[in-house]
């Protein structure tokens, strides 16, 4: 038997101030994003802003419904949506902030699972990779230089 060890490194920040103004500005976007998901059900408000490389900035926010799992996650409404409307563009940052309507969560917050593996879809389509930051409704914010980082043995067209 071998054992192998994966890491992943993050970087933390404190608050929203300490990160550069582009991405504070799409923190703020975000955050104006997440007040617009339709989260009848789970309560649960998320809310993503995305770069391109020609300077658009995309938004989503999850889209729930009655007849589960018809929904979508924020991160692949914007994902979605930028490749539909700007095939040719990569993505450069991904922005995320979620919490539950009642409580807040002051832990940051990654993607789920099917967002993480939409967006490597992405990052390896590209063939550059896309940096994502997380929170919670508040406290730290974690950054992580790519999805790899983040989904290490991720599933790609290559394993077909």
């Amino acid at each position: 038997m071998e054992e192998i060890i994966i890491s992943s490194k993050f970087s933390a920040y404190n608050s929203i101030n300490e990160l550069p103004n582009e991405i504070q500005n799409l923190f703020e976007r975000a955050m104006g994003a997440q007040k617009n998901a339709y989260a009848p059900y789970s309560k649960f408000r998320v809310g993503v802003a995305l770069t391109l490389d020609n300077g658009e900035i995309i938004l989503g926010t999850n889209q729930e419904n009655a007849a589960y799992p018809s929904g979508l996650c924020a991160e692949r409404v914007a994902l979605y949506q930028a490749a539909s409307n700007f095939p040719e563009s990569k993505i450069l940052k991904i922005v995320i902030t979620a919490a539950p309507e009642a409580t807040g969560i002051p832990s940051p917050i990654p993607p789920c699972g099917s967002c993480r593996q939409s967006i490597a879809e992405y990052e390896i389509k590209q063939e550059t990779p896309i940096e994502i930051y997380f929170m919670g409704e508040k406290g730290k914010i974690y950054k992580s230089a790519s999805l790899k980082n983040l989904l290490p043995l991720l599933f790609n067209k290559k394993l077909l």
